[in-house]
């Protein structure tokens, strides 16, 4: 294999043509390490803004580990995919108390952070560190498949180890860091997953792929996400200026987010056309005597990895004048009242930011 080939002319590549990001040029692991979970499932122009913040707000570890959970997710909010807020929250508390308030400097020790898998201990072992580690996320994946011709399934645990061995056995030694900013550079930018400009990449001449025919056929991808539909009908409930909200818990999506109190149904149909009898909250709430409005023509729509979730919103008012009763009827459910400062502080899922922006 041209491994000294390949490497020459990603190294060659990558200055010419790298995009001018805040986390390159710096060796700080807590800079390359927010930069990196931020980054995740998330591509650069939608996490940049949030990069930016986070450094802004909490310009430290230690700063991110004395900030409050609700902080962190506030923060975080419209990125999606809040486990990592909160694992980010969780490992930055866990160099504090552990590891006094510095990261494990190899990336056998960055690998015991929480949160940290071996892409993100790579990354941050090799830009900060220049430990001779690769990096293998999507873009090298694609990369190594069609250049050197690897038909082993990305998606499944041999071949993500034939994947690894190969790419670190191609990295260099004395310039791991470069290299692992340009083969990920290279993926993002020239060897794209669709449509790529093979004329105008340096590596045309020894690539696999691009010989054979192969390039839309690489790489391989055997394992399909089951997705799963859920229906929602949620409650937005007001009296006297305040909202009723629920915190979301533990096992279901948007755990530490808030929302509001919600029916969940079986079908399209029954969140398209309430049928009032049949939902618990409904009946709860009409004891109250309130106003009730199916807000919205059509439901919402949010994706998420293995799920899509279809909401209705029902627009509930009480008089003013009820709002004690309704802080006890919220409590004894677990729910809570928020004024308008109260709501627009707390994090909250991307659909109930859309449905609240779209009643404004």
């Amino acid at each position: 294999m041209t491994f000294s080939y390949f490497t020459e002319k990603l190294l060659r590549w990558y200055p010419v043509h790298r995009r001018d990001l805040p986390w390159r040029g710096t060796k700080d692991p807590y800079i390359i390490w927010l930069s990196e979970i931020i980054l995740q499932q998330t591509r650069v122009a939608q996490g940049l803004p949030y990069f930016r913040t986070f450094v802004e707000k909490f310009p430290t570890v230690s700063q991110l580990a004395a900030a409050p959970e609700e902080e962190i997710l506030r923060t975080w909010q419209g990125l999606g995919y809040y486990s990592r807020a909160r694992n980010l929250h969780a490992c930055a508390r866990e160099i504090v108390d552990k590891w006094e308030g510095s990261f494990p400097d190899n990336y056998t020790g960055l690998l015991k952070l929480k949160g940290v898998g071996p892409y993100t201990a790579a990354a941050i072992a090799s830009f900060s560190y220049r430990e001779a580690v690769a990096v293998v996320d999507g873009n090298v994946y694609r990369l190594l498949s069609r250049y050197f011709g690897i038909y082993s399934d990305i998606g499944s645990t041999a071949g993500k180890k034939e994947f690894e061995t190969l790419a670190n056995q191609i990295i260099p030694e004395k310039q791991p860091d470069q290299y692992n900013q340009a083969i990920m550079e290279f993926g993002a930018l020239q060897c794209v997953p669709k449509n790529p400009d093979c004329g105008s990449c340096p590596l045309r001449v020894n690539c696999f792929a691009r010989k054979n025919d192969m390039v839309a056929a690489l790489p391989v991808k055997q394992k399909k996400v089951k997705v799963r539909s859920r229906y929602f009908i949620y409650y937005h409930i007001q009296a006297g200026g305040y909202t009723v909200v629920n915190r979301r818990g533990p096992n279901d999506i948007w755990q530490g987010l808030v929302d509001f109190p919600l029916d969940e149904c079986q079908s399209m149909e029954e969140i398209q056309s309430p049928q009032p009898e049949n939902l618990s909250l409904f009946n709860e709430l009409s004891s109250f005597g309130p106003v009730f409005g199916l807000s919205g023509e059509k439901p919402l729509k949010h994706l998420l990895t293995h799920q899509k979730i279809f909401a209705s919103f029902v627009k509930v008012t009480l008089r003013p004048g009820q709002k004690e009763a309704l802080e006890s009827w919220a409590e004894g459910k677990n729910y809570s009242l928020a004024d308008e400062e109260r709501l627009e502080e707390v994090g909250k899922p991307k659909l109930i930011l859309r449905y609240l922006n779209q009643i404004k």
